[in-house]
């Protein structure tokens, strides 16, 4: 049995803390193919899978199938595949009991247990990066022993007595009050559950000891279980998911702090200093740089720790530039690209000359305003905590779509 070391986003890692699974069956009675349906621009698989790679939390990602196809759409988007027995493969079969079999691959392969396991139904076809952020943070920074998403309800609820007759459940049919003197009820959406695997492994079943909730917006609530719920979805994506862009380039160039970077700096007694830089941009570098995609750091600070950085990627740099914008034009015509097939991602007031070199000027999600107002492409996420990650797989995903063409 295989799959989790066929992993490369990883090499960094030295270990995993958590590790996400994503089953997905090939059969399905309500809806035949559900897993590889389409909403938006992506199967549900994929849009699952992009959403836990996008996460600085996750680890490792990996879909449990018994579908060759299935499993074709989950590597194309970096997810490691782990075949599924044919005792595991039935409609019976229950989540945990797949989560089990994927914790003792795991654990196999590599001599010790992640920390925390999550269960990810690609069902839920609007699952949120900070959503699944949030779920780790519960278990692992605020201490419960799992937690699962969940959406705030507010429908009085009713079941049928033995007679057929209306049974009120969760309220007196007699009294009516209003929404806000209600106490908040939740509903489970199905989409992320997380565990502490010790915990797990005793109960056997994703709800025990301390229980963390993490609600989510009711627009990422809906779970796919019929064509009715499909069609919702796909109407629902059209109007809150704008068609998402394709960074169709052939480069990318990057600032580093801020970018690579929190832009905060450790400076120690005898001068020298330290930062924290996300080892999931690390992963997407690796991932771009294996595709044939280049990618450069440009920065005005000469400090080695840019070039120490830069050198664990495999990434070129020029640092310690006083112009950014002549130094990306030389380096352009050296390398004979197209600026209008290049991306430039930056934060900063001393990125704005370069970004309007190239024909994908990108901001971080914390950049300056002004570097936003200039940018062609806003990311999700800021800098230093995952925003070349967001980048490369952009890039990535339209590298994709021209092979697909």
């Amino acid at each position: 049995m295989s799959g989790f070391r066929t992993l490369t986003h990883v090499a960094e890692r030295e270990g995993t803390r958590v590790l996400a699974v994503v089953p997905a069956r090939g059969g399905s009675k309500g809806v035949p193919g559900k897993n590889l349906a389409k909403v938006g621009e992506d199967p549900l698989i994929a849009r699952a899978v992009r959403a836990l790679r996008s996460s600085a939390r996750v680890d490792e990602v990996v879909v449990s199938t018994d579908s060759t196809e299935i499993g074709a759409a989950a590597r194309a988007v970096g997810a490691a595949v782990l075949p599924r027995p044919d005792e595991l493969s039935g409609d019976v079969v229950s989540s945990e009991a797949v989560l089990l079999h994927s914790l003792d691959v795991f654990e196999e392969e590599h001599g010790y247990a992640p920390e925390v396991v999550l269960l990810v139904q690609c069902t839920s076809p609007f699952i949120a990066t900070e959503t699944v952020d949030n779920v780790v943070s519960q278990i692992l920074d605020e201490g419960w022993d799992c937690a699962f998403t969940a959406v705030r309800v507010h429908e009085f609820l009713w079941q049928r007595d033995d007679e057929g007759g209306a049974v009120a459940v969760n309220h007196d049919a007699a009294v009516r009050p209003r929404r806000q003197e209600r106490t908040p009820e939740f509903r489970e959406t199905g989409a992320v559950y997380g565990m502490r695997v010790p915990g797990f492994r005793a109960a056997r079943h994703r709800f025990f000891g301390r229980i963390g909730l993490v609600e989510t917006p009711a627009k990422h609530a809906i779970e796919i279980d019929t064509p009715e719920d499909l069609a919702i979805a796909r109407a629902l994506a059209a109007t809150i998911e704008p068609s998402s862009a394709e960074v169709d380039v052939d480069a990318v160039v990057t600032d580093f702090d801020g970018v690579h970077t929190d832009d905060r700096a450790l400076v120690l007694q005898d001068g020298t200093e330290g930062v924290m830089v996300s080892r999931s941009d690390g992963a997407g570098v690796a991932r771009l740089l294996a595709a044939g995609i280049p990618l450069m750091i440009l920065s005005v600070e000469r400090n080695p720790v840019v070039a120490a950085r830069a050198a664990k990627l495999g990434a070129e740099v020029l640092h310690g530039v006083g112009d950014k914008a002549a130094v990306l034009k030389n380096w352009l015509a050296e390398q004979r690209l197209d600026p209008a097939r290049v991306a430039f991602v930056g934060n900063d007031l001393r990125d704005l000359e370069a970004m309007a070199l190239v024909g994908w000027p990108i901001a971080v999600q914390d950049a300056r305003p002004e570097v936003r107002n200039a940018a062609r492409l806003v990311l999700s996420r800021p800098g230093g905590s995952g925003a070349v990650r967001e980048v490369a797989d952009l890039v990535l995903h339209a590298v994709e779509r021209r092979k697909e063409q």
